[in-house]
């Protein structure tokens, strides 16, 4: 009997797929996260063995589990594009058009090239009506309600990979039937695609009436629209391509992580190369901190932030609620890429305080203080750190706009004797920047819990690009 089973890895936003038949005891796994006990669970829940994980293209943003499940499981071979790719690891190349059969379905690669050289697309097909494909696993090449960037790869490869992704958009999907379902390769919130859509799948027919990438009459139009218009990408995204496509190192557990009492913890964090990331919430962080720490809360998105804003070969020193969470942010942080633990704080922050340790905090200024503020004529100087599309759409009168992305290397711009409070859509990407700013020497930072959404909520007055107010 078929199965499908997707899995989404919440954070980087990025589906993967388990699809086996329990007739033949036969299973693939398209796109595999790192920990990948995940799919050994399901596959013994259907009593299935794995015998083949498929990759759609080199990733950007995830390191790959595939060398990680082929390693637990000696029956599974790894699947690779065989089509104009770069992969230094052993895989079995795979050409366009080859078909793999797993007994009441079949697997047909397809090339669709666009936003990578190398990628391909899965038709599923049934076995008994092989002419036709009834669903496909897109990649990242389709997505719902958006399409793959073509950007990723420099600008030097930018303009083919467009007119790649043209092809692959005009002459491959919108030639396929209607009720074809799409299986991506993300969900909303990824940075793959602009805007992706919030549900996990879509059908060729639906993204044909309603998908702005599919939509345009001539290329020139289409290129304006996903190369000049595309929001800026994560800085991270270049390097993850270079481990992905020499071969991520197989991790069939968590890397090794010290708990560090109080007085060892602040001996390695003075070491070079190290950096403290604490991974309590907003509030908890603002009232007591380990001096120079970056506040990078444990929710899903943690995956992402940690990839953006700190190198690979970057030891990370971790500060959690406690002990028992150490394990989960660990699972959330080698997801792209960083497996270079300093350590922890043993006992937390409990520990550091009761061991008369040097103590810092950020100020926490609620929307109706600032509110107030600007009422008074203050000094306080707004920084909005969201994205250039979410400003454009509107912000806090006065505000300066400073991406947190741009803020990695250096912050340009912005007066250390003045007085600054950040704020994002929500809180979590302002303190990640506030705390960013504060171990960077500004004295007098603040952090606007709720954010843009606390604004907005409570009724005051926004400001667009040209000035005006709403």
């Amino acid at each position: 009997m078929f199965f499908l089973e997707p899995l989404l890895t919440e954070g980087i936003a990025q589906l993967s797929y388990l699809v086996g038949d329990t007739s033949t005891g036969h299973a693939a796994v398209i796109d595999p996260r790192t920990d990948v006990e995940v799919y050994e669970t399901l596959a013994r829940k259907h009593g299935v063995s794995i015998t083949h994980i498929f990759e759609t293209h080199i990733h950007a943003d995830f390191v790959s589990g595939s060398r990680s499940l082929a390693e637990r499981i000696s029956t599974a071979k790894i699947c690779v594009s065989g089509v104009r790719a770069d992969y230094k690891f052993e895989g079995e190349p795979i050409k366009d058009g080859q078909e793999f059969d797993f007994g009441s379905f079949r697997l047909t690669a397809r090339h669709t090239p666009g936003h990578t050289p190398e990628h391909l697309s899965y038709e599923l097909r049934e076995s008994k009506h092989a002419e036709m494909p009834w669903a496909v696993f897109s990649g990242d090449s389709l997505f719902v309600g958006s399409a793959g960037r073509p950007d990723l790869l420099g600008e030097a490869e930018t303009e083919g990979l467009a007119k790649d992704l043209y092809k692959t958009l005009y002459d491959y999907y919108l030639k396929l039937d209607d009720y074809v379902t799409i299986y991506p390769g993300h969900g909303a919130g990824s940075a793959c695609g602009a805007d992706i859509g919030d549900r996990m799948l879509s059908t060729i027919g639906y993204e044909r009436r309603t998908n702005k990438f599919l939509r345009f009459p001539g290329f020139d139009a289409f290129r304006a629209f996903v190369v000049d218009e595309a929001p800026p990408a994560p800085w991270h995204y270049p390097m993850l391509k270079k481990v992905n496509a020499a071969g991520p190192e197989i991790m069939d557990r968590l890397p090794t992580i010290a708990a560090l009492p109080p007085k060892e913890f602040r001996k390695v964090a003075r070491e070079p190369g190290v950096t403290i990331i604490d991974t309590r919430s907003m509030l908890a962080f603002g009232g007591g901190h380990v001096p120079g720490a970056i506040n990078i809360g444990a929710r899903p998105e943690m995956s992402a932030w940690v990839g953006q804003m700190f190198d690979l070969d970057q030891r990370l020193l971790l500060v959690v609620d406690d002990d028992d969470d150490v394990e989960s942010v660990q699972r959330l942080i080698v997801r792209t890429g960083h497996s270079q633990f300093a350590g922890y704080l043993a006992g937390g922050m409990k520990a550091w305080e009761v061991s008369g340790m040097p103590l810092q905090k950020l100020e926490q200024i609620s929307v109706e203080e600032v509110h107030q503020d600007q009422s008074n004529g203050s000094h306080l100087s707004l920084v909005d750190v969201r994205s250039p599309s979410e400003w454009e759409s509107g912000h806090l009168p006065g505000a300066e706009h400073h991406f947190i992305g741009d803020m990695r290397e250096r912050i340009t711009g912005l007066d250390k004797s003045k007085r600054y409070a950040t704020y994002c859509a929500s809180g979590y990407r302002a303190s990640i920047a506030s705390s960013l700013m504060q171990s960077r020497g500004f004295q007098q930072v603040a952090n606007i819990p709720g954010s843009y959404g606390a604004w907005t909520a409570a009724g005051y007055e926004v400001e667009h690009e040209k000035g005006s107010q709403s």
